[in-house]
């Protein structure tokens, strides 16, 4: 953490104003502000944003690095699966490589704040997690890295697999991952059972990938809701993707989402435009904590992505139709302090007491800002200057 001031930048797009930042703290926002030996940058007049958080993504995953990966993968979910793994064994990839290589890129466009589910399965064991930790160890103060367990070759179905996310949450992940349990394990009540044991025991969070489609998708969220209801673990279960929650029954969909409201299970999206995905504006109106990520990119499972969440942000809005100024900043919001909500990070805010997290964009408005996604000028974290000209300063290996 460090300290900095920064001169004549527009909050949000507001007036401007110099915002100053103390021991990674935001400790003063307004005209004229004055700080004795602290460092001094200029944001000549551009808007300020909070830090970029990507709440979804899987950093040890990337083949950024590699030469272009012709993708003749199947279309189903297992297919990617299988597929990934024979890749991961035949390249050698090297996951705190790989996501050092992505947390940088990221970090260039302004991101702050990552969630990442890493690998934890019976063919590599716990080599990605031991990987990405390392890259969380050496990125401390360039970028806040979270870490899910994530069995994403199933749990149930590849015997093993509980005990090794057993170990994972010992060496320190911070919260237990999940995958479709009917989809993937056809076992729910096993695979749910598995991994609320497991948060029980670490006292640690869940977050799980939810594909499964329609009335599929719904049974499986209502089992997740009652499992949260037994387990007195409400605010400490999201659900990634969550595209049950896109059903056209409208009486289905928003029963669903109103009880996610009443557990307070957030929801954490990637905005595809392959998928119907939750509604913003519904989920804002029930109160449901909102995030979003840029998932996996430039991978095995597909060539789209950069990295870039400003651009995710402009997806969003894309993707549920929001055209005014104003729908464009709930966009953002999604995917700044409204996404730190969503992973339980409260101080992630472009206001006095906040995180000294903050983001120099080009725009004459934040829609603009939003829309055009231009390199970002400056990235800050916690007071420390990380990027600029949308380039992080560490550079990548």
């Amino acid at each position: 953490m460090s300290d900095l001031l920064i001169k004549n930048a527009k909050p949000m797009g507001g007036e401007p104003s110099d915002i100053l930042i103390k021991g990674g703290r935001i400790t003063a926002i307004g005209s004229g502000l004055v700080a004795e030996g602290v460092k001094t940058e200029d944001a000549d007049g551009r808007i300020a944003i909070p830090g970029l958080v990507d709440a979804h993504t899987h950093l040890d995953k990337s083949l950024l690095g590699y030469p272009w990966y012709v993708n003749e993968v199947g279309p189903r979910l297992i297919d990617k699966i299988d597929n990934e793994r024979k890749v991961k064994r035949d390249y050698g990839l090297d996951a705190h490589v790989q996501s050092m290589r992505q947390s940088l890129q990221s970090v260039g466009y302004g991101t702050t704040l990552i969630r990442t589910h890493v690998d934890i399965d019976t063919d590599q064991g716990l080599v990605a997690l031991e990987g990405v930790m390392e890259t969380r160890r050496q990125l401390a103060g360039v970028v806040e890295i979270e870490i899910v367990a994530f069995p994403q070759s199933g749990l149930m179905r590849r015997p093993g697999t509980v005990e090794l996310l057993d170990k994972a949450m010992a060496m320190g992940a911070d919260l237990v991952g999940g995958l479709d349990p009917c989809g993937m394990d056809r076992d729910p009540k096993a695979h749910l059972d598995a991994i609320f044991a497991l948060a029980g025991k670490y006292g640690k969070g869940i977050d799980i990938h939810l594909h499964e489609l329609g009335e599929l998708g719904a049974f499986s969220m209502e089992m997740i809701f009652e499992r949260i209801r037994a387990t007195g673990m409400q605010g400490k279960v999201a659900v990634s993707h969550a595209f049950c929650l896109a059903l056209p029954d409208w009486n289905i969909s928003q029963a669903l989402i109103d009880t996610c409201s009443e557990l307070d299970v957030p929801i954490l999206t990637t905005a595809p435009p392959s998928r119907d995905v939750p509604s913003l504006k519904r989920l804002r109106a029930a109160g449901v904590r909102f995030g979003a990520g840029v998932d996996g990119f430039r991978d095995t499972w597909g060539p789209y992505g950069n990295g870039d969440m400003l651009e995710r942000a402009m997806l969003l809005g894309m993707k549920n139709n929001l055209r005014r100024d104003d729908e464009l900043l709930m966009a953002l919001d999604v995917c700044t302090t409204g996404g730190a909500m969503a992973i339980d990070r409260k101080d992630h805010s472009l206001t006095v007491g906040g995180r000294g997290d903050v983001v120099i964009v080009e725009g004459e408005t934040v829609g603009e800002a939003l829309v055009t996604h231009q390199p970002r000028k400056l990235v800050v974290t916690a007071g420390n200057v990380v990027a600029r000209d949308g380039k992080s300063l560490r550079e990548r290996p």
